[in-house]
C-alpha cells in the first residue's frame, strides 16, 4: 500500500522527457488511427489502392511530426527511462497492455459464442477506450482521459444510433479519427511548448 502522496507512479518529469513521451504516445496513436480508418475504407469501398493512399498519408504524416519531436528530445527521454519509477511505469504498462488484449481475446470469444459476433467491434473500442484511464494515471496524463472518453462514448453511442447499428463500418472510422486527433493534439502541444521553451537536445 502506498501513501496519498505516492499514489502516482512517476514523479514530476522533465519537460524534455515529458515531451518525447508526449511524441512516442502520438506515433501509437497515428499508426493505430490509421489501421482503423483503413479497416473502414476496406469494408466500405473495398480494398482499393488509390483509396487507402490518403489514409497512408495521413499515417505517415502525422508519425514523421511526432517522431520529428521525439528526436529533438531523446536524451532527456533516455536519462529519465533509467528511473526505478519509469521502469515500474515500464512494467505496470505492459501488464495494463496486456491485460488489454486478454479482454479483447475473451470477449471476442464471449460474443462468438452467443451469436453476437456483429458487436466486437464496438466492444473493441469500448476495451481500447477503458485501457486509457489506467495509462492516465500511470503517466499523468490528461490527454489519455479524454481521448478515453471519446472512444468509450463512441463504442456506445454509434451502434445505438446508426443504421446497422454495431456492424456500420463508421465504428471504425471514428476510431481511428478519435485516435489522429489525439496524435495532432500532442504534436500540437509540444510543438507550442518547443517553440515557447525548450531547446532541442543534442
Amino acid at each position: 500500500y502506498l501513501p496519498r502522496d505516492h499514489a502516482m507512479t512517476l514523479p514530476q518529469p522533465d519537460p524534455a522527457a515529458a515531451l518525447a513521451r508526449s511524441a512516442i504516445g502520438a506515433m501509437f496513436f497515428s499508426l493505430f488511427g490509421g489501421l482503423w480508418v483503413a479497416a473502414w475504407c476496406v469494408q466500405t469501398y473495398g480494398a482499393q489502392p488509390l483509396r487507402l493512399l490518403p489514409v497512408a498519408a495521413i499515417t505517415v504524416l502525422l508519425f514523421m511530426l511526432a517522431w520529428r519531436q521525439f528526436s529533438r528530445h531523446r536524451a532527456a527521454h533516455a536519462a529519465a527511462e533509467q528511473t526505478p519509477q519509469a521502469k515500474r511505469a515500464g512494467r505496470l504498462f505492459n501488464m495494463v497492455n496486456a491485460g488489454q488484449w486478454i479482454a479483447i481475446f475473451i470477449v471476442g470469444n464471449v460474443l462468438k459464442n452467443l451469436g453476437l459476433q456483429a458487436w466486437f467491434i464496438p466492444a473493441v473500442i469500448l476495451i481500447v477506450g477503458l485501457h486509457f484511464f489506467p495509462l492516465a494515471w500511470l503517466f499523468k496524463a490528461r490527454r489519455h482521459v479524454a481521448i478515453g472518453m471519446a472512444l468509450c462514448v463512441w463504442a456506445i453511442g454509434y451502434p445505438l444510433t446508426v443504421r446497422h447499428g454495431p456492424m456500420h463500418p463508421i465504428g471504425c472510422l471514428g476510431a481511428g479519427l478519435i485516435l489522429w486527433v489525439a496524435a495532432l493534439s500532442a504534436v500540437r502541444a509540444g510543438f507550442a511548448v518547443q517553440q515557447s521553451a525548450l531547446p532541442p537536445q543534442k
